[in-house]
Formats: C-alpha cells, sequence, structure tokens
C-alpha cells in the first residue's frame, strides 16, 4: 500500500488546523480539524474553487443560523429545518460539494449560541480556519502537477494495455490473472477520465500558455481515445474470435498485426515524451494490413456464416490502428506549431536584446 499526496497533504492540513486552532485560543479545534478534511482537493484550481465556494455557502449557512436561533430559537426541529433551506439553496446555487461543511457550521452556530453571540463567531471561525490551513497546504505542499500524473498514469495504462493485448489471441495467461489484470486496466482509465478533467481545469488558471494548453489538452484527450480503444479490442477478441471455428488459422495473423501495433503505440508515447529520434520511422507497415483485408475477405467469402466473427476481431484492430495514427499525426502537428512558436519568441527576444544594446 502507498502513501499518497493527498493523504500526506489531508493529515499536514488537520495538523494546521488543530495548531492554528490552539494558537488562536479556540475551545476546540474539532470544527476547524473536518473543515479541513472537506476543502483538501486534487489541483490547484479546484482547491481555489471550493475555498471561494465553502466561503460563501458557509457565511450564508451562518447568517441563516443566527437568524433562525434569534425567531425559533436552537430546538431540534429549527436546526433540522435550517439544514433542509441550507440544502436546498446550495443546490440553487449549484456549491453541492459544499453542503456537507456548510452543515456542520450551520449546526455548530445554533448549537452554540444558547452560550452568547461570541461563541457562535468563534466557531464561524473555526470554520475558516480549517478551511485556509487546507488551501495554504494544498499550495505549498507537493502542489499538484496534473500533467506529470496524467503522463504517469498513461503509461501505467499502456503497460497493462500491452500485456493483456500481447496474450488475448495467444490466449497464454490464465483466466483468473487475465481477469485481474483487465480490472486494473479499467481502473486505470477511469483514472484517466478524472485526471483529464483535473488538466482541462488547469487551462482556466494559464491565461498566458492557453493556446499552447489546449493543444495539449487535445493530444491527452486522444491519448485517453487510443487507450480505450485498445481495451475494446480486448473485448472483441475475448467475444468473437474464440467463438470463431477459424480463429487457429488466424492466429499467428492477428497475434503479428496486435504486435506491430503495441509496439507502436510504445514508440509514440516515447515521441510524445521528446525521446524519440526527429525522423524515426516508427509507423507499422500499411501493406501488411492491407494484405491481412485482401487475405481475410478472400477467406470470409468462403464460407461467411462461420467466418463472419473473424471481421469483428480485423475492424478492432483496425480501429485501434487508426487512432494509434491520429495519434501519431495530432503529436508532429503540435510539436511542429509548438517549435514555430519557440522560434517567434526567440526572435522577438533577440530583437529585443539588439534594441537595447
Amino acid at each position: 500500500m502507498t502513501i499518497g499526496a493527498r493523504v500526506l497533504k489531508t493529515g499536514m492540513a488537520v495538523a494546521l488546523a488543530i495548531y492554528l486552532s490552539g494558537l488562536f485560543g479556540f475551545a476546540s479545534p474539532l470544527i476547524a480539524a473536518v473543515a479541513a478534511i472537506f476543502t483538501i482537493q486534487p489541483s490547484i484550481y479546484r482547491s481555489w474553487q471550493r475555498v471561494a465556494d465553502q466561503v460563501q455557502t458557509n457565511l450564508v449557512g451562518a447568517l441563516i443560523a443566527i437568524a433562525a436561533v434569534r425567531l425559533f430559537g436552537h430546538t431540534p426541529i429549527a436546526v433540522g429545518l435550517v439544514c433542509i433551506i441550507v440544502i436546498l439553496l446550495s443546490i440553487q446555487l449549484k456549491m453541492e460539494s459544499t453542503i456537507g461543511l456548510t452543515l456542520v457550521t450551520v449546526v455548530a452556530i445554533m448549537e452554540a449560541h444558547g452560550q452568547g453571540w461570541d461563541a457562535a463567531i468563534s466557531r464561524f471561525l473555526m470554520v475558516l480556519t480549517g478551511i485556509g490551513s487546507s488551501f495554504v497546504v494544498n499550495v505549498l505542499v507537493f502542489p499538484p502537477r496534473p500533467r506529470r500524473q496524467f503522463t504517469e498514469q498513461v503509461h501505467q495504462a499502456y503497460s497493462q494495455l500491452s500485456l493483456l493485448l500481447r496474450t488475448s489471441v495467444s490466449n497464454e495467461m490464465k483466466e483468473q490473472v487475465y481477469g485481474q489484470e483487465k480490472d486494473k486496466l479499467l481502473g486505470i482509465l477511469r483514472k484517466l477520465e478524472e485526471r483529464y478533467t483535473v488538466f482541462e481545469e488547469e487551462r482556466k488558471m494559464l491565461a498566458r500558455a492557453r493556446t499552447s494548453h489546449a493543444r495539449q489538452l487535445i493530444v491527452s484527450k486522444q491519448m485517453i481515445k487510443t487507450l480505450q480503444k485498445g481495451a475494446d479490442l480486448i473485448d472483441v477478441v475475448e467475444e468473437h474470435y474464440f467463438a470463431s471455428s477459424s480463429a487457429v488459422d488466424w492466429s499467428d495473423r492477428f497475434d503479428r498485426q496486435i504486435e506491430d501495433l503495441t509496439k507502436y503505440h510504445e514508440h509514440i508515447l516515447l515521441k510524445a515524451e521528446g525521446k524519440m529520434k526527429p525522423n524515426a520511422w516508427i509507423e507499422p507497415e500499411e501493406e501488411r494490413e492491407d494484405r491481412l483485408v485482401k487475405d481475410l475477405t478472400a477467406y470470409i467469402q468462403e464460407s461467411p456464416d462461420e467466418n463472419k466473427r473473424l471481421v469483428f476481431v480485423a475492424s478492432g484492430i483496425f480501429e485501434y490502428g487508426y487512432h494509434l495514427r491520429r495519434l501519431d499525426k495530432l503529436l508532429d502537428q503540435v510539436n511542429q506549431r509548438e517549435g514555430q512558436a519557440h522560434r517567434v519568441r526567440d526572435e522577438a527576444k533577440s530583437e529585443t536584446n539588439e534594441g537595447i544594446l
């Protein structure tokens, strides 16, 4: 079991909230600690957004709680009704993620009002202390780097995909192990989608690099799409290949084609990181695919009913190859445009320096 940065930062945010609670003389650090737990987020943008939302909804909740205590007292029914109102307001403001902490604020303030206004205000300040502690820790300690984390997860997904594809047709892996490895792949793909969303949100904070970031987003989206097409190919092989009576006759051809594509996929990822030589030829031979299409078409025509399942397998292979080539071309276009942008900036700096001299 590994301890991630978010786990560490949650503990540090709680510790900081408790420390500040003692420093400010709060009666109890519990509310500040709970607020810190609710506020920690996987990205700087989300953290800032959560802080802004939490402050707004908690302020509204606090005002409603204080008004409700003055009008109805702090009876259990009054607390319950105020909680309902706060939930509805949070939903109306599209800040559902802040409901939990806002309800904590409401209950704490209404319960403390019997002790006077000072206690109610103090508890609201406890919430703000926890929110602030979480934000400070998230920004200063192991700040989230969605792009690097996305790249690492892409490589993890490719490693799982490559293993499953290379053994899918040959059927060398035990079924139980194969199922476990496939579940790992699907789990990583789900995390990749979530990471892409965080990566996309970064663009809102990078005003200077929006064009470059937009290009990277397009490439990242295609990376996910390509991995998903590889996963779809695994499903197609499972469903159709072994159900075909002619599967054995085509095992070597399909296996070789899939091997070429997985190698091509690996080279593309290396190219994306700048690890490939500039003019290295990494694309598989299209002639082999053309021969496969012709031979498979002729073979199926001999006995369409028995062999038509092979068409689905071949289609999955070609679909995977198509998205690999599309990813390769996108990378070339992005690298070319970013190279041009760098040259323009260098020329502008050179002209500026000459003018100063």
